[in-house]
């Protein structure tokens, strides 16, 4: 019988020390249990995506310093370790899986296939290896892939071919809210192409715009789940694995119910998450927000404090002329619940400034957006001044959906250093609020029960940048709005698709062309957690000069 640990674990790119820390303290933890072999994910030592990082020689240098740190600790140790990190190999990069035993770097396996599509851009810094052979570990052959291996046929195949009793995917795949069926639904069609069991194992953990998950699991030959990994933690995980009859089984130590999965509460924890490591690892004592006593920073605010506590989350409300006394109650029942510090600084001074700079220049013209700007505009001067002098970061509060339509400010309520809205529909904002009142899970830093005055929820949203002002006045309501966008984003549909639905032209070019047309600003916003299949930054780059549009 042969132990195996699978170390789900939230490395930081770049601070190789750090990870090596981590991974040192969970190795002494498996050879203090007597396991065989630890695996850990996709680039572990270095952290993931690297990005240019990975094209420094003095960085793969200090990788491979690190890497011979690691491989003392396994010099009078009967525990072998699986890990992943960038490496030189032949004068090339490659994303590698090391094999580690006995004071040596036993075997070198490179990623065969290098992703090149959404988030991914590994062919411009990685070159990719040969199909591998299989590792031979206590008389099992191990058959070993990295990530977007497992998604295609030829490499468990020929590892199959080549002898494979075990499939062994490390993994650094950022999370979506369809990302875990997609990879069971991949790994089910290894495990039936090859009749292997199959063990995968996944980064956790925020870094800038990608969130990881973790929920590694292990698949017996039968395609059956024998364990599964908790979302959003640091989790170890003991199997036994052993031949019977030349079939190699696999058996979890200590079984975990499979429970439905709440697709909300992940989404929730995978936005917490995404904020808490973002602030951390960046070195941000605390964050600064606009409270204005709608649900986007009501949501944003929560988010803050169940990821930072309230001691490091601090709310502004900036009224206008415009702000009704609802919003004030709001904001302030808002901050009460939360129990962060608040401020309420108001912006007429500023206004009544820049209108009297202004105002030769304005004559004979009609009131328009632009001093609904300059109100969005001031907000930011004061949050970013704020910030400036205490040295905690902006989270700006937007939607995807009003990023989507330019329903936003540059140099306004865009600024800030994170959004962790910014890849979130209104519709799932709405439905995020109303799960945060009615859950809690032991991870938050914030209250246990209600974070919102429910009418902040059930209120129509408005910008409040003028009298009377709702966001339906110059878009559908929220339920159309986002169907319409998640057509032309996600399924990339044309506008004749999209009214075959049951939609209006005029409804869906009007939408279209906003999405078009508000390429420039998203070019500039804060960076925040991808959560949908396909993000309007990293997944969605179409050109700002798009000639396009006249076409239609």
């Amino acid at each position: 019988m042969t132990l195996l640990a699978l170390c789900q674990i939230n490395p930081w790119v770049g601070h190789l020390s750090y990870n090596l820390g981590k991974i040192k303290d969970y190795l002494k933890r498996c050879q203090e249990q007597q396991v065989d072999l630890v695996i850990f994910p996709e680039c572990a030592i270095s952290g993931y995506p690297l990005e240019d990082l990975v094209l420094k020689p003095h960085f793969l240098e200090k990788v491979e310093s690190i890497i011979y740190d690691l491989v003392q600790a396994t010099h009078h140790s009967s525990t072998a370790v699986l890990i992943g990190a960038p490496w030189v190999q032949s004068g090339q990069i490659v994303n590698a899986a090391l094999f580690i035993a006995k004071g040596e770097i036993q075997s070198v396996i490179a990623k065969h296939i290098l992703p090149n599509y959404g988030v991914f851009d590994e062919k411009r810094i990685f070159q990719p290896g040969p199909l591998s052979t299989p590792l031979l570990f206590q008389g099992i052959q191990l058959g070993i892939m990295i990530c977007e291996d497992m998604w295609f046929a030829e490499p468990a195949r020929h590892l199959q071919q080549q002898g494979a009793e075990v499939l062994v995917v490390l993994n650094g795949s950022p999370f979506d809210l369809t990302k875990q069926s997609r990879r069971h639904e991949h790994a089910k069609l290894r495990v039936q192409q090859t009749s292997l069991p199959l063990i995968y194992v996944n980064l956790v953990g925020g870094q800038d715009h990608l969130v990881f998950d973790g929920r590694s699991f292990v698949m017996a030959s039968d395609q059956t789940l024998v364990t599964v990994l908790p979302a959003f933690t640091e989790s170890l995980a003991l199997v036994k694995v052993r031949k019977e009859h030349d079939k190699v089984l696999i058996q979890a130590t200590n079984p975990q119910p499979f429970l439905p999965e709440d697709k909300i509460g992940l989404l929730y924890n995978a936005l917490v998450m995404g904020l808490k490591d973002y602030v951390t690892k960046n070195g941000f004592d605390g964050v600064l927000l606009g409270l204005s006593g709608g649900v986007d920073s009501a949501l944003v605010a929560a988010i803050a404090v169940d990821a930072l506590g309230a001691d490091r989350v601090s709310c502004v409300m900036m009224p206008s002329p415009y702000t009704s006394d609802e919003s004030l109650q709001d904001a302030q029942a808002i901050r009460d619940f939360l129990e962060t510090s608040y401020d309420s600084l108001s912006i007429v001074p500023a206004i009544t400034a820049y209108t009297t700079i202004l105002q030769d220049k304005f004559i004979g013209k009609p009131v328009d957006i632009t001093e609904e700007n300059i109100q969005s505009r001031a907000r930011g001067m004061i949050l970013m001044a704020l910030s400036n002098k205490t040295g905690w970061m902006v989270l700006s509060t937007g939607n995807k959906s009003e990023m989507a339509v330019g329903y936003a400010t540059l140099y306004g309520d865009m600024c800030g250093g994170y959004n962790p809205l910014k890849d979130v529909y209104k519709t799932q904002v709405f439905a995020l609020a109303q799960w945060r009142n009615a859950h809690y899970y032991e991870n938050f830093l914030g209250p246990k029960g209600q974070v919102m005055p429910e009418r902040v929820i059930s209120k129509p949203p408005s910008a409040e940048l003028k009298p009377n002002q709702k966001d339906q006045d110059s878009l559908p309501d929220y339920t159309t709005l986002d169907a319409i966008l998640q057509d032309l984003i996600e399924e990339d549909l044309s506008i004749e698709e999209i009214v075959k639905k049951g939609y209006t032209m005029p409804e869906v070019s009007k939408i279209y062309r906003l999405l078009e047309r508000a390429e420039y600003k998203r070019r500039q916003s804060p960076p925040g957690p991808k959560i949908t299949v396909r993000s309007l930054t990293a997944e969605r780059r179409y050109p700002i000069t798009n000639g396009f549009l006249l076409n239609l």
